[in-house]
This record gives structure tokens, sequence and C-alpha cells, in this order.
């Protein structure tokens, strides 16, 4: 036969032919590439782009623990403050932390101080009541002689006395545990003695501070209760009352302001900068400029949480010295009555004080970093950075 018109066998390819093309394959849509998870283009984070030889691609993590921040982010809170603006959380959390971390310069002081000035109308009243024989039962009677009036007056007069002296020993509290707030924020703690011996060349500058606030306090209130006695006498029934009420409410809301603007936060400024009184009482109204209602806020809640557990606190006290009163017969009753007074003080002054105190030397902090970027002062102290 011949070879014209005829096939080679499968598999082989003619002499002097190409390459056979592979067989024609039935048409499908290309299977769908899978994208990762996330929004569509132009939304969110941009893709990552092309990253140069040895570098994670721009818009991933970089290399490290994954789930883990960078190691810079614990350098904002050295100690027991987050060196950022704070929140009313991060400002209760950092007072606890302050008299927990501190206990004895807080708490221990408050109570000294307290204890100490207590001890007077204890000592005044024990001393009375052995000469004269005095009583609670022998005051609530009308048989009594001129001795034992004055000896009363004397008791209560003390207890005065002894408030008097609790509320300037305070005022030193006060001071320390700004100083105490100020170490804390970078990672130190100061002992009951650092903490006194640091407001050493400010006490002073300090008595003159709450002299003038009080004076100015009470001349502002002499002024206000002047004017409306003066329209009383002078005007008629309606407009008296009329210009009495406004006179009355704006008296009232000027000493808020005043006590928002400038007397609220002038005793961190007098402690820890450089300055005099009157310099301190206008880094007050500077600091708490455009944060009036935020620092009224924390002010008066910080107010309203103290008296409640304070309050709490004093309770047994009260309620123990009401009953050991009536039980008591003769001069023991007063004594008594005096001594659960004074123990109520004390426990309610080593909770309110520290607490108080620690929040407004926070709140002074937070100011200065939000307006002074004073926390790359305190990282730079802390010896971060």
């Amino acid at each position: 036969m011949s070879d014209q018109g005829s096939y080679p066998p499968p598999g082989q390819v003619p002499p002097g032919s190409g390459p056979v093309p592979p067989p024609a394959q039935p048409w499908f849509p290309p299977p769908p590439v899978h994208q990762p998870a996330g929004p569509p283009p132009g939304y969110g984070y941009p893709q990552p782009g092309p990253a140069q030889p040895g570098q994670a691609p721009p818009g991933w993590p970089q290399p490290g623990y994954p789930g883990y921040p960078p190691p810079m982010m614990a350098a904002h809170k050295p100690g027991a403050i987050p060196l950022r603006p704070l929140r009313l959380g991060d400002i209760y959390d950092a007072a606890f932390k302050i008299i927990r971390i501190n206990p004895g310069s807080t708490v221990g002081s408050a109570v000294l101080v307290t204890a100490v000035a207590m001890a007077i109308p204890i000592a005044v009243t024990g001393v009375l009541t052995a000469f004269l024989d005095l009583s609670l039962v022998d005051l609530e009677s009308e048989s009594q002689d001129a001795a034992d009036l004055a000896g009363f007056l004397s008791a209560y007069g003390s207890m005065l006395i002894g408030g008097i002296l609790q509320s300037f020993g305070l005022l030193f509290v006060t001071a320390m545990i700004t100083h105490v707030t100020a170490a804390a924020a970078i990672g130190r703690k100061l002992s009951l003695g650092e903490a006194w011996a640091a407001t050493q060349g400010k006490r002073w500058r300090l008595v003159g501070l709450a002299f003038f606030l009080g004076a100015a306090t009470l001349l502002y209130l002499a002024l206000v209760i002047g004017l409306i006695v003066l329209f009383a006498v002078t005007l008629p029934n309606a407009a008296a009352v009329l210009l009495g009420l406004t006179l009355g409410f704006g008296g009232l809301a000027g000493l808020v302001f005043g006590w928002v603007r400038v007397y609220y936060l002038a005793v961190p400024p007098l402690m820890l900068e450089p300055i005099g009184v009157f310099a301190a009482l206008g880094r007050a109204f500077t600091l708490t400029a455009q944060q009036f209602w935020r620092t009224f806020g924390i002010a008066v809640l910080t107010l309203m949480i103290t008296q409640f557990i304070g309050g709490i606190l004093s309770v047994p006290f009260s309620i123990g010295g009401v009953i050991a009163t009536a039980t008591a017969s003769g001069e023991a009753s007063l004594m008594i009555f005096v001594i659960t007074n004074a123990l109520g003080s004390v426990v309610a002054a080593a909770f309110v004080t520290p607490f108080t105190s620690s929040v407004t030397a926070v709140q002074y902090l937070d100011q200065r970093i939000r307006k002074e970027g004073y926390d790359v002062e305190l990282l730079a102290r802390a010896g971060v950075g």
C-alpha cells in the first residue's frame, strides 16, 4: 500500500511538522481568587503597599510580639498616674493608688494631725469635769450655777478650738499630699518625714494663703449681706424682696465661681512651683480657664463622696456616744460625749482628707498636662525618654 494518506501511529509527530497543540479543553470561568475579609476599597485603612527589603510593608504591624503594645506605651505611666489627659475614672483611680502606695504620708499624716487637735478638747474637758463635776444631765437641768455654765462653755469652746486647729493642721496635710502626688506621678514614694520636709520654705506662705482666702470670703459675704439688709431697710417690700433674691443668688454664684477658679487649685501650684501667694492664685485662675464646669463637677462629686463615706465612718461613734452618755452617770457622760466625737473625727479624717487632697493634686497635674505639656517634663524626671 502507498504511504500517502496514511497517519502516523498515535503519540508520534510526522517528520518536519511542529509540535501538536494540546487538545481543546472546555471553557470555564476561572475560579475566584480568595481575598482576605475586610472593607471594600476606599474605606477603612489603606491597603499595604510594597516594602523595602528587610522592612514590613506599610500598613502592617512591625515585627515583634503580636498582640502586645510597643514598649513605649508603658512609659506613659511611670507611676500611679497616666501621663496624659485624664478622665474622671483615671483621677479617682490615681487618688486611691496614691493613698494605697503611701499610707503613712497620706492617711498617717491626717490621723496624726486630727488626733493631736482632738486631744485638746479631751484634755480640757477632763480637767473641767474633775474640778467642776460637769455632766450632760446638769446641762439639761435648770438648777445650774455660773461655775457649771462656765465649765460647759469652756468644754464646748475647747472643741471649737480643736476644730480650728484641725483645719489648720489638715491644710499642712494637704500640702504634704500634694508633694506625695507629684512624686507618685513619676514612680517615687515619700515617707511622712520626706513629705513634711518637702513643704519647708512654703509653710508660712501656706498660712498666708489660708488667711487671705478666709478674709476675702468673709469680706465678700459681709458685703453681700450688708447690701441685702440695706435694700430691705430702704426699699419697698416688693422691690426689696426682688433685689434681695437677685443679689442673694448672684452672690452665691460669685462665691462658687471664686471657689472653683481661685481657691480650689491654689495649694498645688504654691507647693510645687517657685511662686508666692498671689501668683499661686493667678496660676489657679489660669489653669481652670475654659475648664470651669469640669473642675466644678469633679470637685462637687468628690465632696459628696467624701461627706457620704465620712458620715458612714463616723456614725458608729456617734451612736456609741449617744448610748454611752445615756447609760453613764454623773460627770462621765460629758467626757464620753467628747471622746466619741473626737474618735469619729479622727476616723472620718483618715479617709476624707487624703482622698480630697489627692484628687485636687491630680486635677492640678491634669490641667498642666492638658495646657502646658507637663507630661514631657514628668517623663524626663522619671528618666523615661
